[in-house]
Formats: C-alpha cells, structure tokens, sequence
C-alpha cells in the first residue's frame, strides 16, 4: 500500500510541470528567424514552465496568422498597413526588436571578391535590363575585377516576405521606373527570376547556381559563406552590411512614429547602409487569454532589456537607446 501511494506521489511530481505548461505560439518573418530563435531559447532557460514555438513562415504568413487569430504574436519586417491594421479584431502593436540588413548575394564563377553595386545596376538586374555578369556597367563599379561571359540568373522569394518589402522598398526609392511598374511590398510581381522559400530557400538557391544573385538577409549569408557586396549609398559611399551601418541607418530617423512603422532604407549618412530596416513582432494589444498576455508581456520586457546584449553576435544590430526606452512604454499596453 505505501508502495503504491509513493508511486502515485511521484506520477504526480512528474505531472505536475506539464499541467503548468504555457506555450505561446508565433509566426511571420524568417529575416530575423536565427535571433527569435536564439531569444525563445535563452528565455526558456529562465522560465522553464515557458515555451515559445515560432514557425518561420514569412512576414506575408505572420500577418495572415495574427489577423486570423491562431497566433499569440506574428513577426514581420514590412510593418503592416493601415487596410490591414483595419482588419484586426483588437489593437495590434508593432514593436520593433532588432535591425538587420538586406544583402546582394551571389554566386560567380572566378569571382570570389567583393562586388561593388551601384542602385541602377541593381535595379536593372532585377528589372531583366542587365543579363550577363560582363555587362559594361558593372564593370565600371569594380575596376580590375574580370567577370565571366555568364547569364545573371536572379532569385527571389518565393512566399511573402518582410525581406522582400525591405528590398523592393529600397528599390522604388532609387528607381521611379521600378516604382512605377513593381513597386513594393511583400509579394510583388517580378520581372524575371527563380523563386526560393525563405531566406533559407534563396541563399540555398544562390549556393547551388553558378551566375545566381539574390538577396538575403544578412546573417544567411555569413552562415552559409556566400559572397555579398557592397552597395552604394545615398551619399555616394560603397558600404558593405555591418551593424554600425545598419546602426546609423537606423540614427537618421530623427523623429520615431508612436506606432514604430518607419522605412530606413536609403537613409542619409555617409557609412549608412542603404538596405536596412527594423523588423516588428505584431502583438495584439488583448490576448485571448489574460495569462499569456501577461507571459508576452514579460517576454518583451526581457527582450528590449537583456535579450538586446545577444544581438550582435548573431549579425543583428540592437536597438537604438531612444527606441528601447519608447518600446518599454508601448509594451505596457499588452495585457
């Protein structure tokens, strides 16, 4: 008898974790994938009874499924629009988490330096107007380099995605003919190209196809050792993708919408890196239930104060001071 009451005691021991169990569930951007996953991971170590399941399914998915409802949270790097916002059944906040950059990689044979990239030839190739890597006007951005006779075959994302916003946002912004008949957004019509899902399916893509280009974010890029180049900027400076670029893209906004919904590509500057953006969690003001509100809540506290110290070693550039201190008041709101 005191054998089977110690059992019982111990089934119980055992079951008691599970019963206690919160899981919150999210989805939306793979741009800032490897950094949220590295963050429910450090968060889970602090609050065991805690899991965050993220499902990286693009920003366009991460919209859809917040808006629908089957998830606490959704992630996007093109902040939602005001048609959208519209559709919500509660308030939905966009609190920014971190900064990254948009890369131009590639794969071209006997090339393995920088590239440099002017906006017109990246627009170009993207618009199917420059089509071979020995094009001359790529050539006059990288002197001394010698490019192969080799078609640019091109990649893009094949899903809705936040990078694609970010891209196709700096796109338009210096080129009124990619304005005027691509435009930007999450999913776009393209001119030319071969479709990969996820920032992982286009760098896989890149790895595989000699004469391939292609943008990514740039933490895919250095995981996967492709080359980037650089690209030049609003002030005329070829800058290649680093936090202190992407850092003071992010400086030229000298006054942050109460909403967080800001645009930095092509910012001024003169080191600024001309594709970079802030990416957003969409949070629903109300959640479903009153417990995992207040769980979220707790997770973005820890997020802008301690989870912004592990950003830099996975590429990502942390928030502004001056943004932090305004996304700690705005996360008040969640409940």
């Amino acid at each position: 008898m005191i054998r089977r009451i110690a059992l019982l005691l111990a089934g119980l021991a055992l079951a008691l974790p599970v019963l206690g169990q919160t899981t919150l569930n999210g989805a939306g951007a793979t741009f800032p994938y490897p950094m949220y996953s590295k963050w429910f991971s450090e968060y889970n170590k602090l609050h065991s009874d805690v899991q965050i399941n993220y499902q990286s399914i693009g920003s366009g998915g991460g919209i859809r499924q917040v808006l629908a409802g089957t998830v606490e949270f959704g992630a996007s790097d093109g902040p939602m629009t005001d048609e959208q916002l519209s559709q919500a059944k509660v308030k939905i906040l966009h609190i920014p988490t971190v900064l990254g950059a948009v890369v131009p990689a590639y794969n071209v044979p006997g090339v393995s330096g920088e590239i440099k990239f002017t906006p017109d030839v990246l627009a170009n190739i993207f618009l199917n107007k420059i089509t071979n890597w020995n094009d001359p006007a790529i050539a006059k951005a990288n002197p001394g380099v010698t490019f192969p006779n080799q078609p640019i075959i091109v990649i893009h994302r094949s899903d809705g995605s936040g990078t694609t916003y970010i891209f196709t946002d700096y796109l338009s912004k210096i080129s009124k003919e990619w304005e005027a008949t691509v435009g930007k957004g999450t999913s776009v019509k393209w001119p030319i190209g071969l479709g990969g899902k996820g920032n992982e399916g286009v760098a896989g893509q890149i790895r595989q196809l000699q004469g391939s280009i292609g943008y990514v974010e740039l933490i895919y890029a250095v995981q996967n050792n492709i080359p980037y180049g650089s690209v030049k900027n609003a002030a005329g400076t070829f800058v290649k993708a680093t936090l202190e670029g992407v850092t003071e893209a992010a400086a030229s906004v000298k006054s942050m919408p109460a909403d967080f919904r800001v645009s930095i590509t092509n910012a001024p500057g003169k080191t600024a890196y001309p594709i970079a953006s802030f990416t957003w969690l969409l949070v629903p003001v109300q959640a479903k239930d009153p417990r995992n509100g207040k769980i979220l809540a707790d997770f973005l506290s820890w997020m802008v104060n301690d989870g912004q110290k592990m950003t830099t070693q996975l590429a990502y550039a942390p928030l502004p001071e001056s943004v932090a201190e305004k996304v700690k008041a705005t996360i008040k709101q969640v409940h």
